[in-house]
Order: structure tokens, then C-alpha cells, then sequence
């Protein structure tokens, strides 16, 4: 009987062993099939991440508030070489613009005294525009899609560019001469004329 009881528990034993180690190939399965978010890298922001020679761009997006309106350049570039560099960045419709990056520095177009702006955006806010990086000294270039974002985020809403104030033509003072002696000449001929009339 003793050997019966025994029995029954080393049963019980190697089941609950058996479910235990099921669960634990289970979960380790999971792991080994699912890749690791962490091996993998990812810009972790609003903006791309990209590579171009010594140049490392990270969280690069453009501030617009429409497809045809000026957009500015966000983000960091770092430059890993020992000399100066200078990256140039060409959007839609022929704009472009270039920032300068320092030996083994970086350069935060996020500050007001770096604006980079593109004179044509080229995409509506929420949407990917493909824009051409290239760095000088080299045939690197690259074509990256960059996102375009508006204010509707408040940390974006400083970098919004403003359109340039467009000049409307003051009248000169020749012309606004010119008009006041043909008023007067006017003025003059009808009061001959009603002259003429009256002395008839």
C-alpha cells in the first residue's frame, strides 16, 4: 500500500514538473520567434534617422503649414570626421538649403540661430516628402522620406515658418502728381464749357 501512495505523488510530482517545464519552452519559444525591439534601431521621435558619410541625422522632419508653403529643417546632425562639413538638402521644386557642421560636432537645427529652410515643402502636414541629402566634399547622396508636421503639436508651433511679407507697390509721387494735374485739367475744361454755355 505504502508503495501505491508513493507512487501516486511521484506521479503528481511529474506532472506538475512536466506543466511547468511546458510553459517555461512556451514562453521561451515566444522570445525566439518574435524579434527583440531592441536589436533593432528606430528613431523614436516624430522625425527619420539617417546615415550619410561621416553624417549622422537624427529626428529630421520638416515644419510647414501646406504643400506650397516654406518649410523648416528640424532636428541634429552630427559630424563624426575631423574636418568641417557642410550637408545639403534638396526638397521639392528646386529648394534647398545647407547647414554646417562643425569637425566632430553637431549642429541643432532646432535652435533659432540655425534655421534651415526650404523655400517649397512639397507635402501637406501628415504626410512623407522625399528629400535629397548630399554632403559636400564627396558623391555621398542620399534620397530619404521625411515627415511633414505642423503645429497642431505645441512643440512645434515656434518652427512654423512665416512666409515672407510680400511688398505691395506705393503709388510714386509722380504718378499721384501726374493724377492730380489731370484731375485739375478736368476740372478746368467743365468749367469753360459750362462758361460757354451760360454765355450763349
Amino acid at each position: 500500500m505504502r508503495s501505491t501512495a508513493m507512487n501516486r505523488a511521484q506521479r503528481g510530482k511529474l506532472a506538475l514538473t512536466a506543466a511547468a517545464l511546458g510553459a517555461s519552452l512556451l514562453t521561451a519559444g515566444c522570445g525566439y520567434i518574435t524579434p527583440q525591439q531592441t536589436s533593432h534601431q528606430y528613431s523614436a521621435s516624430d522625425g527619420i534617422r539617417a546615415d550619410l558619410g561621416p553624417l549622422q541625422l537624427r529626428n529630421i522632419l520638416i515644419v510647414s503649414t501646406g504643400e506650397n508653403e516654406p518649410g523648416r529643417l528640424i532636428g541634429a546632425v552630427y559630424n563624426s570626421s575631423s574636418k568641417d562639413v557642410k550637408l545639403t538638402v534638396n526638397g521639392a521644386k528646386g529648394s534647398q538649403t545647407e547647414v554646417s557642421v562643425k569637425a566632430n560636432g553637431s549642429t541643432l537645427l532646432n535652435d533659432t540661430s540655425d534655421a534651415a529652410i526650404l523655400s517649397t515643402t512639397g507635402g501637406k502636414p501628415g504626410s512623407l516628402v522625399d528629400v535629397k541629402i548630399s554632403e559636400n566634399g564627396t558623391n555621398v547622396s542620399s534620397t530619404v522620406k521625411v515627415p511633414v508636421l505642423d503645429a497642431t503639436l505645441e512643440e512645434y508651433k515656434n518652427y512654423v515658418p512665416t512666409p515672407s511679407p510680400s511688398v505691395t507697390p506705393t503709388p510714386s509721387s509722380s504718378s499721384s502728381s501726374t493724377a492730380g494735374a489731370d484731375a485739375t485739367a478736368g476740372a478746368t475744361a467743365s468749367a469753360t464749357a459750362s462758361a460757354t454755355a451760360t454765355s450763349r
